[in-house]
């Protein structure tokens, strides 16, 4: 009998009209919007040429590639990302972020000359009473800035993404007038951006609907709407899974939640949620060198992996427990993994390159010294197993394999 019919599925149970009826498309912000954090190192170009590869074997669908209005290393980074997707034939779309500025639009086109790769104009500009309060700027200063700056990204013949920085805090007679008035002039895909960490997953999913209704629908134009979330109140996958429930398109998200304060939609996450919900086209996608990527961008950028980090964590696998031992212990017996990666983990782990490990700390059985000794290949005598049991029991934490080797070496009547 497979694992999947030994789990009734509440997830599904009700909510067939909450799961994206399209295929979802996810747009990869580490290489740009995660290098905001203060905390992160911005990598060389091998970094992210190596970082640019792993999110093509995921099937990420684009990325934006940088600010190359920001200075000479933005625009050389730029560069060399977008020359390696052309001279690989990658299949991954590209965009930049920029002002609604000309002096950060014109860079962007004169990459797209000198490479030739089709690149996306991401243009964004505050829109919230609160920003507009802050700035000193008038809605008529507003929609003119946007006017002219998609007109001009489309006069360069650049696709234009038009990104409204709080649209979550932005009254809704601003969301309409300034994104019917970038379309207008040409765009064929708009942000809402959560850019505060501001929504929940119920104001996600109505800030979408307001705009697929009173935005979308009146322009007659087939145009793309996506999400772009911050996890400022640990609901950035939940508002992601939100819009894309109401009807958004892409979600925009970083590896490791990367970006500035408490980081954006962690994108290793929506991947995961994606595979496991069965949603289009990540059902079918390989996700097994999700670690690999992961852990690049880790290096890559100073931002360690916590233990307990889903999925990708070092914990994340992994029990000391006794009695959860038992059970994975026992599925494995009956050979069947598929069981043993299911029985007591919501993410089966063989689905992303891992696999279950157990391991014998304080809280564990004679059945972890058991199953450790067994997977070695050593062999398990009663002293063997009493004495590394009691040194778990006596101890503080988790032992490492050279504890318990140490064990093992111990016992005169080892074979």
């Amino acid at each position: 009998m497979k694992a999947s019919e030994l789990i009734y599925d509440w997830n599904r149970a009700l909510t067939p009209e909450l799961l994206p009826t399209r295929p979802v498309l996810l747009n990869d912000e580490t290489l740009r919007d995660g290098l905001q954090s203060p905390s992160v190192r911005d990598p060389s170009i091998e970094e992210k040429i190596e970082i640019l590869h792993l999110m093509e074997d995921l099937g990420i669908n684009s990325l934006d590639l940088g600010l190359p209005g920001a200075g000479p290393r933005a625009v050389k980074h730029v560069e060399a990302l977008a020359r390696e997707i052309v001279d690989k034939r990658m299949n991954i779309h590209a965009n930049c972020a920029a002002r609604t500025h000309e002096n950060d639009i014109r860079p962007i086109a004169d990459i797209v000359q000198r490479t030739g790769l089709k690149i996306a104009a991401a243009t964004f500009i505050g829109s919230s009473p609160i920003r507009r309060y802050t700035e000193g700027w008038t809605e008529d200063f507003l929609l003119q800035t946007t006017e002219n700056a998609v007109t001009f990204a489309v006069s360069l013949g650049l696709e234009v993404m038009y990104v409204t920085e709080d649209t979550s805090r932005c009254d809704p007679a601003m969301v309409k007038r300034l994104y019917s008035t970038a379309i207008n002039c040409g765009a064929r895909a708009i942000v809402v951006c959560d850019t505060a960490g501001h929504a929940t997953p119920m104001g996600a999913y109505a800030l979408v609907k307001f705009v697929l209704k009173e935005v979308i629908e009146p322009s007659g134009s087939k145009i793309r709407v996506d999400w772009h979330g911050h996890c400022d109140r640990g609901f950035a996958i939940a508002n992601s899974m939100a819009a894309l429930a109401a009807g958004a398109d892409c979600v925009h998200a970083c590896a490791l939640g990367t970006g500035e304060r408490v980081g954006n939609t962690q994108i290793d996450q929506m991947l995961v949620n994606l595979k496991l919900m069965g949603i289009s086209p990540w059902d079918r996608q390989d996700l097994t060198k999700l670690r690999d990527y992961c852990e690049a961008v880790s290096r890559a950028t100073g931002v360690p992996i916590p233990p307990n980090y889903p999925v990708v964590g070092e914990d994340a696998f992994r029990t000391a427990t006794g009695v959860h031992a038992a059970a994975v212990i026992k599925a494995y017996k009956k050979n069947d993994v598929e069981l043993a990666n299911a029985v007591y983990s919501g993410v089966p782990s063989h689905l992303f390159g891992m696999e279950q490990v157990i391991d014998i700390g304080p809280m564990s059985g004679r059945s972890n010294v058991l199953f450790w000794l067994e997977r070695r290949g050593i062999a398990a005598s009663e002293d063997v197993v009493e004495r590394i049991y009691k040194r778990a029991k006596n101890s503080d934490h988790t032992l490492s394999e050279a504890e318990i080797r140490e064990c093992v070496a111990a016992t005169p009547n080892r074979r």
